[in-house]
């Protein structure tokens, strides 16, 4: 269907793609919320999200397929919004692991960056690389004339460089963090029994999988319509759907939670300790004053 001088697709959906990639990312994320809820893991809400999006995503690619050549506007925009902001979502719980890693390894003093702020940072670049993809991709799926095409590809592109610079400088900065703690690391990161180290690899990963996808989408999005990428719907279930499978499988496999939890428990060990040795400390100095007191009137 051409809606105004603007065809929704350039090829005809595969009724069959979509099925397995519905399948096996509701799959995933249906095994995502039983990690969620069993172990609490709310800081991974994102994580979720972006997977119940790429779900609903192909599910509309599904709708699509089953209307060619006629497709109607509302799957296409699904497909188009829920795909293009999925890994936005994933991103922004990856930042968070990275922050509680420091926080766990008392490894603020060999980051650049402190555990605290990390998150912060990170998820505000997300947010605005998220809505500006947001608000060209909603231009983009609404569009009816090749202006208003061009204007939602330059928008997403924008959020979508905005989302690759801040994957570099979070991959820069977990590298560095990794180095230094390598050469002088933290007592409590040498005590530590969790596999921090091991989950450090899985964000590299995690992150490359995400860069990659964001490059093809950048270079989707600049060569347009006529462009090869947008020809042929192979490409976008490789580059896209392929790879944002692998990054939910791959923390299926590593769930944060084997240490994020764990590193709560030891901050609140310490929290009490120290309230503990604070009470000590003061009923020391209260025994000694009341030693020095009656002392001073026997004399």
């Amino acid at each position: 269907m051409v809606v105004g001088k603007f065809q929704l697709y350039h090829y005809d959906p595969s009724l069959t793609a979509g099925v397995i990639a519905t399948a096996c990312f509701g799959i995933a994320t249906a095994v995502h919320a039983i990690f969620f809820f069993a172990r609490r893991t709310w800081y991974f809400t994102p994580f979720m999200i972006g997977g119940i999006f790429e779900t609903i995503g192909y599910l509309g690619r599904i709708l699509s397929s089953r209307e060619t050549p006629d497709w109607t506007t509302g799957p296409y925009i699904m497909q188009t919004l829920l795909l293009l902001l999925a890994p936005a979502l994933f991103a922004a719980s990856i930042y968070m692991i990275l922050g509680r890693i420091i926080v766990l390894t008392d490894g603020d003093s060999r980051s650049i960056i402190r555990g605290r702020w990390i998150t912060r940072i990170f998820v505000i670049g997300d947010v605005v690389s998220f809505f500006a993809q947001s608000a060209g991709g909603g231009i983009l799926a609404q569009a009816d004339s090749k202006e208003k095409q061009d204007m939602g590809n330059n928008i997403i592109i924008g959020g979508l460089m905005i989302q690759i610079v801040f994957f570099a400088l979070f991959i820069l900065v977990s590298a560095i963090f990794h180095v230094r703690m390598l050469r002088r690391p933290t007592s409590r990161a040498v005590e530590a029994n969790e596999p921090w180290q091991h989950f450090l690899v899985v964000l590299y990963i995690a992150n490359f999988l995400i860069l990659v996808r964001s490059v093809f989408r950048v270079v989707e999005f600049a060569q347009g319509t006529d462009g090869v990428l947008q020809a042929d719907e192979y490409w976008l279930y490789i580059f896209d759907g392929l790879l944002m499978l692998l990054v939910m499988v791959l923390f299926l496999f590593y769930h944060p939670s084997r240490i994020i939890s764990k590193a709560t428990r030891v901050s609140s060990a310490e929290g009490r300790l120290m309230e503990d040795m604070g009470e000590m400390e003061s009923r020391r100095r209260y025994t000694r004053l009341d030693r020095t007191t009656r002392g001073g009137y026997e004399g």
